[in-house]
């Protein structure tokens, strides 16, 4: 058993009979610029190790650091979709720590004078309640390396024989989202935490500033936990829970740091400022380290960078290239194509709007796309266990089959054949039709023939069609429908056959 499945915890009901949870949300997002923060090194996720690297981000004695431009504006962008006050003149700041995958011994980052400041970001929850979490900073900093540790049960260090280290990752841009304290949030405080990252996901992904790729580390989600006792007007003691890299792990990670904390409250013990870390497999946290203070890292300005000075005129044209913002263009959609909440939150939670918009831009009417998306994609995707977007098809393929059901070329069934073969790499979705032969057959000359063929072969079921029991059909379009592989019209094969047993 291991020392998180062992600690005590208190009933959800009974933490919020007695405490009320103080929330602070700390995300980190890599920015999807093609060079890092301050050297020309490429940024490509999964690269061999240590292949993307220089004397600059290795930290090697006489290299200098130059601030990526790019890095900067989306900075700026992203502060301005925040509703922040865009700080115009700042300076980068020394981290001082030392940990084996941050090869300088410090980071470069910004301390008090962040890039961005004072905003907010409005939420809505699941029963469509807006909840506004204040928004104290967003600044500039760069990634850390990787650590890999090998030989344990658990991947972590204690007990690991050895580590390996890869600095591709050390220098890529990042920036940091500090929520203000997210207070009053009582029974809901686990569904705004994830509401809060859903959204903010979402608005990143808009601005097209990243991949915001949980699984792959380009979104990280610190999240801060304290609990005050009812009545009290001093927050208790937090304890942040690292990298939690699902958004229904943040709602998991909340829940389960307010039960465990509560417990140690109510056992008369204190609970300790720390680092955890999350346990997707079980849903439980375990101890990292002691949290450092600010004191701790002995911040000073880095010398080796001039200040970030963003002019008035530059801010208010980044600005103008905001997209509309999620929520809004959802609502937009949702009214456009007369959907339901709840069928647009089916959308959403499915990874599917997105690829139903690209697949109606792609000429698709939106109802045909939805029901290919959110029923047989999915489906395919499940089986994989893979996202919905990664299945091998795109949104025009999708139209283009969709399309060749309108002219009449592909039933609905063929059409499933059509995109298996898609899926399957066997080539553009004509070229599937061609290849495995599955076009409809529209000669009512060749449907004449078998239908002929099934009524000879069945006399007894074309008499009782002859007599009025036209039900009896079924069973002669049936076999057409085989004869023919599923490629006739099954609605004209009975239109022939009523006709000949007329």
């Amino acid at each position: 058993m291991t020392a998180a499945m062992s600690e005590d915890l208190l009933a959800y009901d009974e933490v919020l009979e007695k405490f009320d949870p103080v929330l602070g949300m700390e995300v980190h997002v890599e920015l999807g610029t093609a060079t890092k923060m301050f050297c020309g090194c490429p940024t490509t996720f999964g690269g061999e190790p240590n292949t993307q690297v220089c004397p600059v981000c290795l930290g090697l004695p006489g290299s200098m650091p130059v601030v990526n431009e790019k890095a900067v504006e989306s900075a700026i962008r992203i502060g301005l979709a925040l509703n922040c006050s865009i700080t115009p003149w700042g300076r980068f700041a020394r981290k001082n720590y030392f940990y084996p995958d941050q090869p300088k011994n410090y980071q470069i980052s910004q301390y008090d004078e962040p890039i961005a400041q004072n905003g907010y970001l409005d939420v809505v929850l699941d029963d469509g309640t807006t909840w506004r979490v204040e928004i104290e900073r967003a600044h500039m900093e760069e990634d850390t390396g990787k650590s890999l540790h090998v030989g344990g049960a658990t991947g972590r260090i204690h007990g690991a024989s050895h580590s390996l280290l890869d600095y591709n990752r050390a220098g890529v841009p990042l920036v940091e989202i500090v929520t203000k304290p997210i207070e009053a949030t009582g029974e809901r405080a686990p569904e705004v935490a994830r509401a809060y990252v859903t959204a903010l996901r979402d608005l990143l992904k808009a601005l097209e500033v990243s991949d915001v790729r949980m699984d792959q580390g380009s979104l990280r989600c610190d999240a801060n936990v304290s609990l005050m006792p009812k009545g009290a007007d001093e927050f208790g003691t937090r304890t942040e829970t690292k990298n939690v890299n699902s958004l229904k792990s943040v709602e998991v990670a909340v829940r389960y740091e307010m039960r465990r904390q509560a417990a140690v409250l109510e056992s008369g013990r204190e609970v300790v400022q720390e680092t955890r870390h999350f346990q997707e497999a079980d849903g439980t946290t375990s101890q990292g380290r002691r949290k450092e203070t600010a004191e701790d890292y002995r911040y000073f300005p880095e010398p080796d960078l001039e200040p970030v000075a963003p002019s008035a005129e530059w801010v208010e044209q980044l600005r103008g290239t905001l997209p509309e913002l999620p929520w809004v263009r959802r609502a937009r959609i949702q009214s456009e194509w007369g959907v339901s909440d709840e069928e647009m939150r089916d959308l959403v939670n499915a990874g599917a709007l997105e690829l139903v918009i690209a697949t109606t831009e792609a000429g698709a009417p939106a109802a045909e796309a939805r029901s290919w998306w959110v029923a047989y994609l999915t489906q395919q995707a499940n089986t994989r266990e893979i996202e919905l977007a990664a299945l091998p098809i795109t949104p025009a393929q999708l139209a283009r089959v969709i399309a060749l059901i309108a002219e009449g070329k592909l039933t609905n069934k063929l059409a499933r054949q059509v995109v298996d073969g898609v899926l399957a790499g066997e080539g553009e979705p004509d070229e599937v039709v061609a290849a495995r032969g599955l076009e409809v057959v529209n000669d009512d000359s060749a449907l004449q023939a078998e239908v002929d063929k099934a009524l000879a072969a069945n006399p007894d079921i074309a008499e009782k069609i002859r007599g009025g029991k036209v039900a009896a059909a079924g069973k002669i379009v049936g076999d057409v429908m085989k004869a023919t592989r599923g490629q006739a019209d099954a609605a004209r094969v009975r239109e022939l056959v009523l006709a000949a047993c007329a």
